[in-house]
């Protein structure tokens, strides 16, 4: 049950976000939720990749690296997901910031 509520909350961030932002564009509420689930999998499976590959990077700045990980997993969601697309690289790191502010908000509104 943890599971699903974290990934609704997921999909109101990106929804959320579609609509704060004006370079990430979303069709509708079906595609949030299908892009929480492709980000909740990419997250799963090749950030700890590619953070286990970029460590020096990331120490070398102070983890700041980990948003250009977060902003290339989000353009890569988009790439995989139809109905969701991010102008530049610039709105994915700008919306990779939003989506986890929110979903941050999200959960610990809800105890999660």
């Amino acid at each position: 049950m943890h599971i699903l509520i974290q990934w609704l909350i997921n999909a109101i961030a990106v929804y959320a976000t579609a609509h704060i932002l004006d370079g990430i564009h979303l069709k509708s509420f079906g595609a949030a939720v299908l892009v929480a689930l492709v980000l909740g999998l990419v997250n799963a499976v090749v950030r700890p990749v590619l953070v286990f590959f970029s460590f020096p990077f990331i120490i070398v700045t102070l983890g700041l690296f980990l948003l250009v990980i977060n902003a290339l997993l989000l353009q890569f969601a988009a790439s995989l997901v139809g109905g969701f697309s991010i102008d530049s690289f610039g709105w994915a790191i700008a919306g990779s910031i939003v989506i986890s502010a929110i979903s941050w908000i999200l959960s610990s509104l809800f105890h999660f």
